[in-house]
């Protein structure tokens, strides 16, 4: 069938791979852009509090409580930032509890935007400066031109990654870059797992890229893939284990404890790490 793929700016064929969830998953394929067809799904709704306490089974399991494990990742990510861009103005879309712009504040002049309420007022206690809403137009234009833009896990839960992307290109300061990490559905882990692939989560995700679809989603804006790797990630034992349980059917959520406070080292090679920049930014 046809459809519009973000990434190629056009339509093109998609093939159904199978369904998951109630919700039909196709691929481009030209550039081999997953989505989800999901009806009636509200954001809004969806990514509450409970969203980030065990509440959801695709979820964090203790986001708050694994604050030392996701800072000391989010430090190494900061590291990472400042090779391609050391200062300046950084905003943060999808910011949950604001760790990683406690650790990017150190170096950047920092600003966030979260959907889910409880969150954003968190970040705020802490003298964040985060506000509580989606990324459009209206909410963009209050923060002005930024050096750095970071969707950490986050592009694949847009409604429309093209558009969001696109905002991000026009309120991006000359020589300015966007970070973006997220699943690689063309990795072996995902082509061989299928539906049971950990990040075939719809409708919570609701689009799964490949290094393909990346690379003409930003040339079709005028941004450059400067880069794209499958780093190593520090991760929350407490979110191992949720996870674990969640791809073996288990419906009750297990205690989280000392596990929140336990990091370790994974990489399964299927989520990429991708910086986009404007090649024509000094004449911007």
């Amino acid at each position: 069938m046809q459809l519009d793929c973000p990434a190629c700016a056009r339509s093109t064929a998609h093939r159904k791979l199978y369904s998951k969830n109630s919700c039909d998953i196709f691929q481009c394929t030209g550039c081999g852009l997953g989505r989800a067809q999901s009806d009636n799904f509200d954001p809004h709704n969806y990514y509450t509090e409970d969203y980030f306490s065990g509440g959801h089974q695709d979820g964090y399991a203790d986001y708050r409580g694994s604050e030392p494990v996701l800072r000391r990742e989010f430090a190494r990510t900061v590291d990472f930032l400042r090779a391609y861009r050391d200062g300046g103005r950084l905003l943060e879309i999808g910011c949950a509890y604001g760790f990683f712009l406690e650790e990017a504040r150190r170096f950047y002049d920092v600003a966030g935007i979260e959907i889910s309420q409880a969150p954003a007022a968190f970040c705020r206690k802490r003298g964040l400066t985060v506000v509580n809403g989606i990324a459009d137009e209206p909410t963009l234009s209050r923060f002005g031109k930024m050096d750095v833009i970071v969707l950490l896990d986050v592009i694949e839960h847009l409604p429309d990654p093209r558009t969001t992307l696109a905002l991000c290109r026009h309120h991006l300061n000359p020589g300015g870059i966007i970070l973006i990490t997220t699943g690689d559905f063309s990795s072996p882990y995902a082509r061989l797992a299928g539906r049971h692939w950990r990040l075939m989560t719809p409708p919570q995700h609701l689009w799964y890229f490949t290094p393909e679809s990346m690379i003409r989603l930003a040339q079709s804006l005028n941004l450059k893939l400067a880069a794209c790797d499958h780093p190593r990630k520090l991760v929350p034992l407490a979110l191992l284990t949720f996870q674990t349980r969640r791809l073996f059917g288990a419906k009750h959520p297990v205690p989280t404890g000392v596990t929140s406070g336990i990091g370790l080292p994974v990489n399964l090679f299927d989520a990429m790490r991708c910086v986009l920049g404007n090649p024509d930014a000094a004449a911007t």
